[in-house]
């Protein structure tokens, strides 16, 4: 077998093993939520302990690209291939934080329904989800035009945080909600923001694996 040969098949096993760090990572997102509303606390614990297994997957693939840049001294192309894989890995893995972050609170919370302290926080769920979906399916089906869209996106979540935000000071205000839940309340909505600004961050990678650029800037 060539060395050619060899590293496009070590290459492709990079494509795979970040896909699926990204599907996984993206499944706890809509688990999280699916158990949240069937009131399973179990399953949302699960997702906490489960977050462990993500950190240690991402330290693996960080692994595999510094192997690949080092050791095969691939064209621009590839280059860009696994740069882009090496910094994207660290924004799933920033979105699984999250995700178990968001978990710790809803348990904290005991469960108890996001509408009631703020409408926008459900649309913020929604948003946020496809946000991810689309950036997932964007990185791992190579399409600028739909990391485009993503970015797009990123200002709607932005104003359904501030919505939340301006909900939770009234409420506070008013003294018609307990504090520490308000708080949590409003850490969620934060953590919702940043896996948006995460989701954007991976277009924004694959636009430079496309491209050789980022945030208009040429790079590769």
């Amino acid at each position: 077998m060539s060395p050619r040969t060899t590293f496009i098949n070590e290459l492709n096993q990079l494509k795979e093993n970040v896909a699926d760090m990204a599907t996984r990572v993206e499944k706890n997102y809509e688990t999280l939520f699916e158990a949240y509303e069937k009131k399973e606390k179990a399953a949302i614990e699960k997702i906490v302990a489960v977050d462990k297994d993500i950190n240690r997957r991402q330290r693996e693939i960080e692994s595999e690209c510094l192997f690949l840049i080092t050791k095969q001294q691939p064209i621009v192309s590839d280059l860009r291939a696994v740069t882009a894989s090496l910094k994207v890995v660290t924004d799933i893995e920033r979105v699984g934080d999250h995700v178990a972050d968001i978990a710790e609170l809803l348990i904290r919370m005991d469960m108890k329904e996001l509408a009631a302290y703020s409408s926008h926080l459900n649309p913020m769920i929604r948003e946020t989800r496809d946000m991810l979906r689309m950036a997932v399916d964007a990185f791992t089906g190579r399409n600028k035009e739909e990391a485009q869209e993503v970015i797009q996106k990123d200002d709607v979540v932005d104003e359904l945080f501030n919505a939340v935000k301006n909900d939770v000071i009234e409420s506070l205000k008013k003294e018609t909600r307990d504090a520490d839940e308000c708080v949590d309340i409003l850490m969620i909505a934060k953590y919702l923001e940043k896996i948006g600004d995460h989701a954007v961050n991976i277009c924004e990678w694959e636009i430079f694996k496309e491209t050789g650029n980022i945030s208009d800037m040429r790079l590769l």
